[in-house]
């Protein structure tokens, strides 16, 4: 009896497996034979909990992931990070320090931290900093600058935007660039009243470039409102500066100095000295790397990404550059064993359209999670759409889900899927009605 008790299970298993990939092979059917679907490319993979494929689609096939590659770049900082992990920005000075006078420079650095100033975490919003900082000063007995505010933002380098992004993306908030010290998310807003108005939506696309002095906003808005259009500060260490001098006046600490970055300086032709190593009156702690995963995948942060892309070269080799970062979380997950043609990054976040992902290596990399002590922080981080745990991604023509879902039955489920070129509205709806079936 124990015998046939086992090969029931087996039967019934198998059956219950053969169940559903009928009913996701017709599904997929039906969406690739839709206008929406006649020049477009997909790749689809199901496996179970244990990663046994249950259905795949073309599932080796690299495509553009849109942010659904923010999974990759979230679950190599837990691991190579930690979810304690945290940025420090601080405060110093050069020079002598008497009587309440500080003759020499005031400076800033950060090791790039992403959250500055951002209004997303109670306790560490833009007014957080600013009386943590003034705190500091007034302990530290300075009443008077007779030098310059140095905000050193050498800690990256000068490269803020990976090489893939679009020019019309990179002037707009979601394409802030990375700096060494950023504020406010590296964003700035408008607020727009009086323009030539078409349409019910947004379609405005704001044009600048890293340290440029003017901007170009460029398409249409909504009539009969105030619309606000957000984009990409183009020197955030230098807004920050303002902002810092601002407050120094507020206190009533005297100041009639320069302000400075010194990349801003650099490409003038001038080398300033860095922030020193001593003399170091303030430090500043980011929240902790589970609380920015959280929103880096419920919001799809793009600066989050590809500062922690970042950070990943830069701890290890001291070299900042985008390149190196990419050939870091490609190395990382080759190891965890990925097929390096599977996984052509060309950014953290998902915003290039230069990336090419497989939908069988972003099961591989969720399989991967689920099987780490910390990974109730990142499925807690990931959004639900459709009634399903997952990581949605959008760029042109290129939509993306991945994540994990428990059918009524119990049986649970790791899938992604990834459409590109299609054409027409209705994307969402056929994708979701193939992801209907693991329900």
């Amino acid at each position: 009896m124990k015998k046939l008790f086992i090969i029931g299970l087996v039967i019934g298993h198998s059956f219950s497996a053969q169940n559903i990939s009928q009913r996701l092979e017709a599904e997929i059917k039906r969406m690739t034979s839709t206008e929406n679907m006649l020049a477009a490319n997909m790749s689809f993979y199901v496996a179970d909990e244990v990663g046994n494929v249950i259905y795949e689609y073309q599932g080796n096939k690299g495509l553009s992931t849109a942010s659904t590659q923010k999974i990759f770049t979230a679950i190599a900082a837990l691991d190579k990070l930690g979810p304690a992990f945290t940025f420090k920005t601080q405060a110093s000075y050069s020079g002598q320090l008497q009587n309440g006078i500080l003759k020499g420079n005031l400076y800033l650095t950060s090791n790039g931290d992403p959250t500055l100033g951002s209004w997303r975490y109670e306790g560490f919003k833009p007014e957080n900093f600013k009386a943590k900082l003034l705190a500091a000063l007034q302990e530290k007995g300075i009443k008077s600058v007779n030098g310059d505010l140095i905000l050193d933002d050498s800690y990256f380098d000068m490269q803020t935007t990976p090489g893939g992004w679009p020019w019309n993306d990179i002037g707009n908030y979601y394409g802030a660039g990375v700096w060494g010290i950023s504020w406010n998310e590296n964003q700035f807003d408008i607020w727009v009243s009086e323009v030539k108005a078409e349409g019910s939506g947004d379609s405005s696309i704001i044009y600048t470039a890293p340290f440029s002095d003017f901007a170009l906003i460029n398409g249409k808005l909504p009539a009969g409102k105030t619309s606000v259009v957000s984009g990409a500060l183009p020197n955030p260490p230098l807004v920050l500066g303002n902002e810092i001098k601002k407050w120094l006046s507020e206190k009533g600490i005297a100041f009639s100095g320069n302000i400075l970055t010194y990349n801003t300086e650099k490409i003038k032709g001038r080398e300033i000295a860095q922030a020193p190593a001593n003399n170091i009156f303030f430090t500043y702690q980011s929240p902790s790397l589970d609380k920015i995963i959280y929103w880096f995948l419920q919001k799809s942060v793009n600066l989050y990404g590809e500062t922690l892309v970042k950070t990943f070269s830069r701890m290890k080799t001291k070299n900042s550059s985008f390149d190196s970062g990419i050939s870091e979380l490609k190395q990382y997950w080759k190891e965890k064993g990925i097929a390096p043609a599977m996984i052509n990054f060309a950014d953290g976040s998902g915003l290039s359209p230069q990336n090419y992902v497989s939908a069988k290596a972003e099961v591989q990399a969720l399989l991967y999670a689920q099987k780490q002590p910390w990974f109730d922080v990142f499925y807690k981080a990931l959004p639900t759409y459709n009634g399903m745990k997952m990581k949605s991604g959008t760029i042109k023509a290129s939509k993306a889900y991945t994540g994990y879902h428990q059918s009524k039955s119990g049986k649970k489920y790791v899938f992604s899927m990834i459409v590109n070129n299609y054409s027409g509205g209705n994307i969402n709806g056929l994708m979701y009605k193939v992801l209907d079936e693991l329900k």
